[in-house]
This record gives C-alpha cells, structure tokens and sequence, in this order.
C-alpha cells in the first residue's frame, strides 16, 4: 500500500493532488505495478464533513493512464462505491 497526500498552495494552480503522490512514491519505491487506486477526501479542520471516497480529477486520470493503465480506480457512483478501468474513466487520454 502506497499512500499520498494533497500538497495545497497558495496559488491554486501549484497544488498536488494526493494521487499524485502516491504514484510518485510507487513509481521511487519501485513496488511494481500499480493495481488499485482510490482517493480518500478528508474534510478540512473547520468544515463539516465526513471522509468520504472521492472520483479523480482529470489530471491524475491522466497520470493512471500513463503509470497504471491496468489499474482498477474506486469511484463513489450511484449504488455505493465502484471499480473503473483507466480507460473507463478517461476514454480518450492525451497521447503525443
């Protein structure tokens, strides 16, 4: 298990969602492939909330497509929680 964490920024712009480093680490730590991924959203001190599964956004879909394409991402859907292909979630990814 390789864990992340949302890096936040004064520029917005400039934050790091916690997907990314978490495939940072698995790609540094060298553990193989990557075979499931799920975003956890934790809320802030002075929110109300509760932890709760979270879909990923569209630039960590595109870091999945391109470090674990064979992944399975958990998503919240309608009937609770869910396991996506890659390219379920990102039907046409980036390519150069």
């Amino acid at each position: 298990i390789v864990t992340g964490v949302h890096l936040g920024a004064t520029v917005g712009r400039m934050a790091i969602c916690a997907e990314a480093v978490a495939v940072g680490r698995a790609v540094l730590e060298g553990g193989g492939m990557i075979v499931r991924a799920v975003a956890v959203r934790h809320p802030k001190p002075d929110e109300d909330g509760e932890i709760a599964v979270v879909s990923p956004c569209g630039g960590c879909r595109e870091l999945f497509a391109d470090h674990a394409p064979g992944a399975g991402i958990i998503v919240p859907g309608p009937d609770g929680l869910a396991i996506w292909s890659v390219p379920g979630l990102l039907p046409l990814p980036y390519q150069r």
